[in-house]
């Protein structure tokens, strides 16, 4: 993230465990509006940025219509944020009816394969409400990767957030994460990782809205390496608080190919997955980062993120 984005992490989470997860429901979302309109009308960076994907994602938008979206896209940040904030204080049982998950049996059949699963989604809606519910209504704790931050106290509290929720965080050091991870499936256990930007060395370029983006080869892999089910997920808000969302059909690992070759292909049905559900939520993709490959900075080489500190490869 750039130092701007780190202001606004650093600050929106000194915010939110001072004070948010204290507000009643109804004022933490009349905050987060508040902010939301705010920084939307100051059409700093960040919102630039989002219009720029987003009329990738809606390329017959009119400029009005793509300042609607970045709008209630922002609006939709923030109540990513908000939620997040007040997450440990809420009823576990809210998470069973405030989450409606589309064909969560191909979830629970994975499961209950004892193959282990992992499931990649892109940044939409609440990646946090869906491991929430996962935890509490599927009843399978998991495990997940986190990009160490800095200062190390915000990480600290980050990792203590969501192990509360049920959440294993590991931090993302690269070959030991990996390994963890690797372990946790062979034992048939649950994987989740955030895999819509990956821009170091080992992103795997695919082809996302008619144009070239890296995203993470480590849920393809770890699929590979260890025979674990590959399911793509997507997300999306209703009216609050409802969310909803999709289990899609699992990614399989190629018969022919070598595991570079394999893995370009898992990774590319993870992107259709993902572009599937973005286009239909515009508004709900949290991707205000450059993203595709022509929109980069030369200087800009391994970048992860969306302005959350989150999980993005294995």
């Amino acid at each position: 993230m750039g130092k701007a984005q780190d202001k606004l992490v650093d600050g929106l989470y000194g915010l939110g465990w001072a004070g948010v997860k204290k507000l009643p429901e109804p004022a933490a979302a009349a905050l987060g509006q508040r902010i939301a309109d705010f920084t939307w009308k100051r059409r700093g960076k960040s919102v630039l940025r989002l219009e720029s994907n987003l009329a990738r994602v809606v390329p017959d938008a009119t400029p009005e219509r793509l300042r609607e979206l970045s709008h209630a896209g922002m609006r939709s940040y923030m109540r990513y944020w908000m939620e997040s904030f007040r997450l440990p204080t809420m009823a576990k049982e809210r998470f069973g009816t405030d989450v409606q998950m589309k064909d969560d049996h191909i979830l629970r059949e994975a499961l209950a394969s004892g193959r282990g699963v992992v499931v990649a989604l892109p940044h939409l809606a609440n990646w946090d409400l869906a491991g929430a519910w996962a935890v509490t209504h599927i009843g399978v704790p998991f495990t997940t990767v986190a990009e160490r931050l800095k200062p190390e106290t915000l990480y600290d509290r980050f990792v203590a957030y969501r192990e509360s929720l049920g959440m294993e965080v590991l931090p993302h050091n690269g070959g030991a994460a990996f390994g963890t991870l690797a372990r946790r499936l062979r034992s048939g256990g649950l994987v989740c990782l955030v895999a819509d930007r990956d821009l170091s060395a080992s992103g795997v370029e695919v082809d996302f809205f008619g144009s070239a983006a890296r995203m993470p080869a480590g849920p393809a892999l770890l699929a590979q390496q260890t025979g674990a089910i590959l399911l793509p997920a997507t997300l999306y808000y209703g009216d609050a608080p409802k969310m909803y969302g999709r289990i899609h059909s699992p990614v399989e690992v190629p018969e022919q190919g070598t595991r570079q070759e394999k893995t370009a292909v898992m990774t590319q049905a993870l992107a259709d997955a993902f572009a599937q559900g973005i286009a239909e939520h515009p508004q709900d993709w949290h991707m205000l980062q450059r993203l595709w490959l022509e929109d980069l900075e030369p200087r800009e080489t391994a970048g992860h993120g969306a302005g959350r500190p989150e999980e993005h490869s294995a």
